[in-house]
């Protein structure tokens, strides 16, 4: 029995609609339904991964992979027409199986690498007023970015200082050292925690309001302030 070619194999997998004569072949053999099966198979597995958002282009060794391993999933096909003929057809299912995996595992190798780099929280705190500025209310969360980088997430809401300004700190639990992180702008910023600083030894959250006196230090005057939770 003749049977159906690989590029027929691979036009009719990707949705061309095979030809009558095809048709009743694939009715009639199963060794070609159980190979074009697969490869439907894994073409459903590609397709599959369109919705995951733009891909860049992979590395250039990944395309020499996914050659190399085809390459020898081809040189396995050329060795199945040198065997018997009731083995040629265990050895057909085994290099369609074969093919199928190679590019599933192409699919996800490229995926693996091009997929965007995820944040992830790391703690967050409700930060509560204190006495002198009832109903103020704020927040914080920290984060590490795609780049390692931890950042400090706040925002504030709280009633407008007529003067100075509203400064972002990070406190030890002891209160024994503080640093700060920047000057809020508005009611919410993102700011870089330094390399050299151990975020859960800073576990509290303050901001502050401060005189435009050119003091850099805490001015004694927090609005809110909480402690973080970690993840």
């Amino acid at each position: 029995m003749s049977h159906l070619d690989q590029d027929r194999f691979a036009l009719i997998a990707f949705g061309e609609e095979p030809t009558s004569d095809e048709t009743t072949h694939l009715d009639a053999c199963d060794e070609c339904a159980l190979e074009l099966a697969e490869l439907e198979h894994t073409v459903s597995v590609g397709r599959s991964t369109a919705t995951v958002g733009e891909l860049e282009a992979p590395p250039e060794r990944v395309w020499e992979r996914i050659v190399a391993d085809v390459s020898a999933a081809r040189a396995a096909e050329e060795t199945v027409a040198t065997v018997p003929a009731r083995s040629r057809t265990v050895s057909r299912v085994l290099f369609g199986l074969a093919a199928s995996l190679v590019v599933v595992l192409g699919i996800a190798g490229v995926w693996n690498l091009v997929r965007a780099p995820q944040v992830v929280e790391l703690a967050s705190a409700t930060l509560d007023a204190f006495p002198e500025h009832p109903g103020s209310l704020g927040h914080a969360t920290v984060i590490e970015s795609p780049e390692g980088e931890v950042e400090v997430l706040v925002a504030l809401d709280a009633d407008a200082a007529d003067v100075g300004y509203r400064e972002v700190w990070l406190i030890r639990s002891d209160a024994s050292a503080l640093i700060s992180l920047g000057v809020l702008e508005g009611s919410e910023g993102v700011f870089p925690v330094p390399a050299d600083i151990d975020i859960r030894e800073y576990v509290l959250v303050d901001i502050s309001q401060e005189d435009d006196d050119g003091d850099p230090s805490h001015s004694g005057d927090s609005i809110v302030r909480g402690e973080l939770d970690f993840v």
